[in-house]
């Protein structure tokens, strides 16, 4: 029987085999947007086994659980092991059939562990013990894993009142050698909903931008100081003409963000982005990667803007 996960998985045709190992294969992975933790790459972070790498923030496979009637306190809880959240993963796994877990999942252990099992209740122990054995070893470190799959930038997901110091370390180690970016994330400026958690959040912003927000005037202000702040550390707007191509694009579709304007009592039409303002976009290096592109990581869910 072939191996599931195997050099030609989803390489269905001779010209895409040719595209793939010719071409693709061996070019450096530049992610510009993820969902990796800063202080992870900064500290050369290790993981102590493998239900941590996979589920201490993978919203994806936590949706899958929930779906699959696993009780919460296997999923987010605080009184359940790594272990315990695990096997209720590897319970859900099979019924993740046709799904990209499925397909993700065993990429995973394949590119990354050597492991050709299929995850089901009953490899789960074993599967696990493997893992999490070699993640505990100095090459399966955050750095380790990075230079493993051959990473050349990462761009994290970053609040404008972060302090993007792990941004700075990274940047001046130079023996490290893959760049970590940060992008403008500035989500929760605009998240009015509870008054009491948007007031705490704007006294942050203000004390990261060494000011007093006392006015929609002051907090524009202010996000433009962390704006620069940002700029400083990497965070690059697009080029001329890609900034062109957002702005057209803006005529053709409504703006993710375009319903919390209408909420707000604002105009119905969807807005034309200035070249001038155009955001920061730079996605979605995982610990773990996969052929597609798509990463597992151990964060919140993050995206340069709102999904």
């Amino acid at each position: 029987m072939n191996e599931f996960i195997n050099k030609d998985f989803l390489l269905r045709s001779d010209a895409a085999r040719q595209l793939y190992h010719e071409y693709a294969e061996t070019q450096p992975i530049i992610d510009y947007h993820c969902h990796l933790i800063p202080s992870y790459v900064a500290d050369d972070h290790r993981f102590d086994n493998l239900g941590q790498i996979w589920l201490e923030g993978d919203h994806y496979k936590w949706r899958a659980m929930r779906t699959n009637g696993v009780d919460e306190r296997y999923i987010t809880g605080k009184d359940t092991t790594d272990r315990e959240k695990f096997q209720k993963w590897a319970e859900t796994v099979p019924y993740t059939m046709c799904n990209p877990l499925y397909h993700w999942t065993h990429l995973e252990l394949k590119t990354a562990f050597g492991v050709d099992d299929l995850l089901n209740p009953e490899s789960a122990e074993r599967i696990y013990n493997k893992c999490s054995e070699m993640l505990r070893t100095p090459e399966f470190s955050a750095r380790g894993l990075m230079k493993h799959y051959n990473v050349e930038t990462v761009c994290t997901t970053d609040d404008p009142a972060d302090s993007l110091e792990h941004h700075i370390k990274v940047r001046d180690d130079a023996s490290f050698g893959i760049k970590m970016l940060p992008t403008w994330r500035p989500d929760k400026a605009m998240a009015i909903e509870n008054p009491e958690t948007y007031k705490a959040y704007i006294r942050r912003l203000g004390e990261a931008a060494d000011m007093e927000i006392g006015s929609y005037a002051d907090l524009i202000a202010a996000l433009k100081k962390r704006h620069a702040f940002f700029e400083s550390v990497g965070c690059r707007p697009p080029t001329t003409d890609s900034r062109l191509s957002m702005r057209k694009s803006a005529h053709r579709r409504r703006p993710t963000g375009y319903s919390v304007a209408c909420s707000m009592g604002r105009s119905r039409t969807p807005p034309t982005l200035p070249a001038s303002r155009a955001p920061c976009f730079l996605n979605s290096a995982g610990w773990i990667m996969t052929r597609d592109g798509r990463s597992s990581s151990t964060m919140e869910p993050c995206a340069t803007t709102t999904r």
